[in-house]
């Protein structure tokens, strides 16, 4: 009878995810979901999702390596325009690398850092990260920024270029190798094999916005597959192009921060997560879109970083993924999409 009655239960769960997304969605964003992370806790292969606003700082652990894909907003304004001026969060990052990542003596190494894209609330903190004199990085994955690509309203009003300046200079300045060319060659992190994905750039006849450049980064361990998909979009295509080559994934870093032009409905079908994480605050989420993902997933395990106070995803050894929240004060922001 107990086992009937689940059955029954899940089904009238699939039937509301279908009937009513926008309704599932909203209890989803209201209150926190996950149970905080256990004072006895012990982990060695994990992915921390940082509540960084409405931007991305995704700390990768495993077997005692770690890799920062992306280092949230940053308070530099280089163009001084009042339309730029955000909340950064790049001292909450480092703070953060300090209190996990750091050795007995405070010292953090980084295998590897990621810059998915050449827009600030992705790349603006890592000059902070990287100029920090207790922080030394291995080597990053950062494609060059190409501004003939990209298109004018972006070039005029954003600070694009700066910021990729600003990270690329910082690298250059602690002499850490830079891969502008990554070529999708998978590469290890302790236990885990990391893919990066768009790693080229298809020529299209129209200027692009930045986003069309973003890296996407598969993380596999034992048969578990989590797909970071940085500000990946489908407005040049981008999404049913990649698709089919990432394939199923347990759990999906949802695309741009849940704006409309992201997680099109194939691309959701196709790589089917588990659970999905949105890199945004409470009030920033695209609940259109959300209400897309629940309505073809049928479920709702839908965490967001500013509502559950940072997201931790432990991947066990039978690569079953456990999820925690409270790993880091909110830091819900106005701050304006890119």
């Amino acid at each position: 009878m107990k086992i009937v009655r689940m059955k029954l239960l899940n089904l009238l769960l699939s039937a509301a995810c279908v009937l009513f997304p926008h309704f599932i969605v909203a209890s989803t964003v209201r209150a926190p979901l996950l149970n905080p992370v256990p004072n006895d806790l012990r982990h060695t292969d994990c992915i921390h999702f940082l509540p960084t606003g409405t931007s991305d700082a995704i700390l990768l652990e495993s077997d005692g390596h770690f890799a920062l894909v992306d280092a949230g907003e940053d308070s530099d304004n280089p163009r001084g325009f009042d339309a730029l001026s955000y909340a950064g969060h790049e001292q909450e990052v480092l703070a953060y690398l300090k209190a996990h990542a750091a050795d007995q003596n405070g010292k953090v190494y980084l295998d590897f850092v990621v810059g998915t894209h050449s827009h600030s609330d992705h790349i603006g903190g890592f000059d902070t990260i990287i100029l920090d004199p207790d922080v030394t990085i291995g080597r990053a994955y950062l494609k060059t920024y190409d501004s003939t690509r990209i298109r004018d309203s972006e070039i005029t009003e954003w600070d694009n270029q700066e910021v990729y300046d600003q990270m690329a200079d910082a690298l250059r300045s602690r002499n850490v190798s830079i891969i502008s060319e990554p070529d999708g060659t998978p590469f290890t992190l302790g236990h885990f094999t990391v893919t990066l994905f768009n790693t080229d750039d298809p020529v299209t006849a129209e200027k692009v916005g930045e986003n069309d450049n973003s890296l996407g980064v598969l993380i596999e361990k034992n048969g578990t597959r989590v797909f970071l998909a940085g500000d990946i979009n489908n407005e040049s295509g981008d999404e049913k192009r990649l698709a089919p080559q990432i394939g199923r994934v347990d759990l999906l870093k949802v695309g741009h921060h849940s704006y409309e032009g992201s997680s099109s409905g194939r691309f959701i079908r196709t790589l089917r997560p588990r659970t999905c994480v949105v890199t945004n605050d409470s009030a920033s989420v695209d609940r259109n879109v959300l209400a897309r993902i629940v309505h073809i997933l049928r479920h709702r395990n839908i965490y967001v970083t500013g509502n559950e106070g940072g997201v931790l995803a432990v991947i066990g050894d039978g690569g079953e993924i456990t999820y925690f929240g409270g790993i880091a004060p909110n830091a819900d922001t106005d701050n304006p999409q890119k």
